[in-house]
């Protein structure tokens, strides 16, 4: 029904006038994919109220900023982003799906819930010689540049506040548990690596 509705408004027009935002989506949508078919089975007991709400408060965070960065360039500047804009966007979009998707793959580990983190393994080859987070990293790329796609400066400086500050949280528990698993073998890569970007942060 949505994409009924969709078609009636002229959205096709809109992508076929817009290649980098179809570019972006369809990446994405790619992305999402392959996330599924490589990624672990889901576990055999039901998942929890608390996983469950918290996959959905994902989603809604997501359409959010989907509906805010074109809502903002509409209705606060009109016009067109340049198209520089929407091609650097893309690029950056490919370079983070690659990232967080790649570094899934070289850990053999290919779920963020909180539920399967006691599966994780220590890796310290690929991109994780450079950053310790790198999914997290590609997934931020990612969501930063929907913004860019569009010229919205409020929503790209929103969403790099936000996306570092969850980033940082999840990191945190992450390294807990790495570090209660692996001891001092954590202790001494994380000395010698960046968190999240390489020689800043």
């Amino acid at each position: 029904m949505i994409g009924a509705v969709a078609l009636g408004l002229g959205i096709t027009d809109y992508f076929r006038d817009h290649h980098y935002v179809a570019a972006y989506l369809l990446a994405y949508i790619g992305f999402r994919f392959a996330d599924l078919l490589v990624g672990e089975d889901h576990p055999r007991e039901p998942e929890s109220a608390s996983a469950a709400d918290r996959r959905v408060t994902d989603q809604i965070a997501l359409l959010i900023l989907f509906a805010a960065a074109p809502f903002e360039r509409t209705y606060l500047y009109g016009g067109e982003a340049p198209s520089w804009m929407g091609a650097l966007g893309l690029l950056i979009e490919l370079g983070g799906l690659w990232l967080a998707l790649g570094s899934r793959v070289q850990l053999h580990f290919f779920s963020s819930d909180r539920t399967r983190r006691e599966r994780m393994v220590l890796g310290r080859t690929g991109f994780f010689r450079y950053i310790r987070h790198p999914a997290y990293a590609g997934i931020l790329l990612v969501a930063l540049a929907w913004p860019l796609q569009y010229g919205a400066p409020i929503v790209e400086l929103i969403t790099i506040a936000v996306g570092l500050a969850v980033a940082h949280q999840e990191m945190l528990a992450d390294e807990e548990i790495l570090r209660e698993r692996f001891g001092e073998q954590f202790e001494e890569y994380r000395r010698r690596t960046d968190a999240l970007i390489p020689s800043i942060w």
